[in-house]
């Protein structure tokens, strides 16, 4: 008679506990994320900045084995393409944090534990025993400050389309800058004008493309940063006027 398989029979006993473990926790942030209780939101506004910087990171990642992103490095001879570069990733990790610090905020308000030295705690405490209208001063208050909180990631946003126009004027200048109209009846200037000429044009074609692709990155993250401000400034004003009426 033959014994059944067992197929944790060739595990130790710390594996196969370990395992289970991480098999429990993945069922439990699956679960989580599909349920419509507190926990489900604790992860939706990552979730989504998560999602949409991994899909462009794919895209990238097909350019750069296209061979196109090593093009566009080496056709910019001013540099202007990573200096674009540099300020969206920081940018970009600006917008990271302040996705983070949102969505901490939006749990604690979906838990009603806000914390007393934040801003949810101090927004309640100033609206607490006050009127309508004082309550409605601190609610266009709030608003502001959490305007003001995320727009410096639109202004980066805006900066790149600046930079890659930048970019565009500076090619349309070296591409000028080796024209000589005396010389253009001589044969051996004309080579050594027309390469002039197609580096101020990469570098004006290079700079602008890259400036706009990255500032539509950008700003679609600067979007759902957005939205999921609109989400804590109604979340945290409801909050205000139920402890209000309480």
């Amino acid at each position: 008679m033959t014994d059944s398989y067992n197929p944790a029979a060739g595990l130790d006993h710390g594996d196969f506990h370990s395992q289970a473990r991480g098999a429990n926790a993945m069922a439990g942030w699956l679960a989580a994320l599909t349920d419509g209780d507190a926990a489900a939101h604790r992860y939706l506004l990552l979730l989504r900045f998560a999602v949409l910087n991994l899909v462009a990171l794919a895209l990238l990642g097909a350019a750069w084995a296209k061979g196109w992103v090593s093009i566009v490095v080496a056709g910019d001879t001013t540099g202007l393409v990573l200096v674009i570069v540099a300020v969206f990733l920081f940018g970009l990790v600006s917008c990271a944090r302040k996705v983070w610090q949102t969505s901490v905020e939006i749990n604690q308000l979906k838990e009603h534990r806000p914390g007393a030295g934040g801003r949810i705690g101090r927004y309640l405490l100033s609206v607490q025993g006050r009127d309508g209208h004082a309550r409605g001063l601190a609610a266009s208050a709030l608003k502001l400050k959490l305007a003001a909180r995320i727009s410096s990631i639109r202004h980066l946003a805006n900066s790149l389309v600046i930079l890659g126009l930048i970019g565009t004027v500076v090619g349309f200048i070296i591409s000028l800058s080796g024209v000589n109209a005396e010389a253009a009846a001589d044969v051996e200037s004309i080579g050594p004008m027309v390469s002039t000429l197609i580096s101020g044009m990469s570098v004006a074609l290079y700079t602008t493309l890259v400036g706009a692709i990255l500032n539509i990155w950008l700003m679609t993250n600067y979007r759902l940063l957005e939205g999921g401000t609109i989400t804590l400034v109604t979340a945290i004003v409801e909050e205000g006027e139920r402890h209000a009426h309480a």
